[in-house]
């Protein structure tokens, strides 16, 4: 290679002059199928089976396109050589009770070639039938089996095969969407709303930026999304993006987060792409770089953005325009299949602080929020030269999404999201929760904030109802099975069940029916 020339020959002027350097370089992908098409043979032969043209144009699109460790055309071949293989695999799988016949059929030859060489002739012939009967029921067994897989007894590799090593290599969806994942990208935004309330516009960018990914429009060079995400606190930014990583793998934390305020000294944006040789933490690679190496396929979380260096913007710049970035060693990390989300509240204090804003409720006759006047001074803020973003860093963003600052009838949905969360939780005790009407009236009064958000909500909760239930499991005062309700009564959260509760109502009526009594023996 070009790095063991220099390193071994170019070091030693007497030992260069001596060989005539010649540059071999990488294939692109045209000249790859030619290539593959000259190797197909031996493969074909190794592994038994049929590769198909369109195998082979695949597996060199989408190599040159997804795996960027590796030159063509020998990730190309070792596309094709994987995909053959598993194929093979797939196709030797025949049924049970075939198997077992062939068995037999093999032990029966040779029973029958040890009595032929040992002259009985008659035991011979007898074998010979079950023989002739073995083969008959093979074949019908066969050919049952290759009716009902019309593709059991044609091995051949085709494009879907390669996209489906792809995938499994590199871990990003490039296989061709069925009837069931059409369906589940087209209600992207129905589902995402579930768990996020309030903020269909963050919703619809992100959806609509997936599906063009999945549908094969995006720009090729580009990530599949860089947004900026700017509201006040406590309205669900780092909730949205956490939910999106969720629908896209099952789980929450694939997403990468990196909290900026860890990045705001100069020295600190080394961080991101590894430390440069002679430093300390060289060879542990950088926290941004060695996360998309590996996972490529992943949704990325810039989480308050506006704390970051001015580096670090001049590092995010050449991730939008050309999605990749060079870590410290040389590297080249490719950002094309991840979504970038980074999230400021950068122009909410400008918000709060003025009167007119619907952020006061107490200045306002209705809670309806002007969300255009909201949304047009954050931008303001954003694009001021002093305290905001530089222009060319706003320009390579796809979209900037104000979140609309949270109303009451916000605030009800997100009691329910979370109340849900409880549930499950408290499901796992084995017990079954029930809140009533006045108890989520209760939360929404108190734990409704316009200024911080839901998070004076959590916190509510927290308070007044997971440390209750917690004192009351430890004193195992529930048992398993048991419903728990959480009902408003007297001005708090009681934690009881439903059998004490019709106990209190009676002793309740008691006490006010000898009150009566006294009052009358009195009178």
């Amino acid at each position: 290679t070009q790095d063991d020339y220099r390193k071994y020959v170019e070091r030693d002027p007497a030992l260069e002059r001596r060989f005539q350097p010649i540059v071999v370089d990488a294939p692109d992908a045209i000249t790859t199928v030619e290539i593959l098409r000259g190797v197909k043979g031996m493969y074909e032969q190794h592994h038994d089976l049929e590769i198909l043209d369109e195998a082979l144009e695949t597996a060199a699109t989408l190599a040159d396109r997804y795996i960027a460790d590796r030159q063509l055309p020998d990730k190309a071949i070792d596309l094709i050589d994987e995909a053959a293989s598993r194929v093979r695999i797939k196709h030797s799988t025949v049924p049970k009770s075939l198997r077992e016949a062939q068995k037999e059929l093999d032990a029966v030859r040779r029973e029958k070639d040890e009595v032929i060489s040992a002259q009985k002739y008659e035991t011979a012939a007898e074998l010979r039938d079950r023989e002739l009967k073995l083969v008959t029921k093979i074949e019908q067994l066969d050919a049952g089996w290759k009716k009902e897989n019309p593709d059991a007894g044609e091995a051949k590799v085709t494009a879907d095969d390669i996209a489906e090593v792809v995938a499994m290599w590199t871990r990003i969806p490039v296989t061709r969407l069925d009837v069931e994942e059409k369906e589940r990208l087209i209600n992207m935004e129905d589902a995402l709303r579930l768990n996020v309330v309030g903020q269909d516009e963050a919703i619809s960018v992100i959806s609509k930026a997936v599906r063009r990914s999945r549908a094969g429009l995006k720009d090729p060079k580009r990530p599949i999304g860089a947004f900026l995400f700017l509201g006040p606190t406590g309205v669900g930014k780092t909730h949205s993006v956490k939910k999106l990583a969720e629908y896209l793998f099952g789980e929450e934390d694939a997403m990468v987060r990196l909290d900026m305020s860890e990045f705001m000294e100069k020295h600190s944006v080394a961080r991101l792409v590894g430390a440069p040789p002679g430093y300390v933490g060289f060879d542990e690679g950088g926290q941004l770089t060695e996360a998309v190496r590996r996972r490529s396929y992943s949704v990325i979380l810039l989480d308050e953005i506006e704390k970051a260096h001015p580096d670090v913007f001049n590092v995010l710049l050449q991730v939008f325009e050309d999605g990749h970035l060079t870590d410290s060693k040389g590297r080249k990390v490719d950002f094309k299949n991840t979504v970038i989300v980074m999230t400021s509240n950068l122009g909410s204090s400008l918000i709060q602080s003025s009167g007119g804003i619907g952020f006061n409720f107490g200045r306002q006759d209705s809670e309806t929020l002007d969300y255009q006047r909201v949304k047009d001074r954050v931008l303001e803020a954003v694009k001021d030269p002093q305290n905001g973003f530089k222009p060319e860093f706003l320009n390579r963003i796809d979209s900037t999404v104000v979140f609309h600052p949270l109303e009451r009838a916000h605030i009800l949905e997100i009691v329910d999201i979370m109340m849900k969360e409880v549930e499950g939780r408290v499901l796992e005790h084995g017990l079954v929760m029930q809140v009533t009407d006045a108890t989520r009236d209760y939360l929404v009064e108190r734990g409704f904030d316009p200024k911080m958000g839901a998070r004076p909500l959590r916190r509510l909760i927290q308070d007044e109802i997971e440390d209750e239930l917690s004192e009351k499991l430890l004193r195992n005062e529930f048992g398993a099975g048991d419903t728990v309700e959480l009902d408003f009564i007297d001005g708090a959260i009681v934690v009881q069940t439903p059998k004490k509760k019709r106990k209190s109502r009676r002793a309740k009526a008691n006490s006010s029916d000898s009150d009566d009594k006294q009052t009358v023996s009195s009178t």
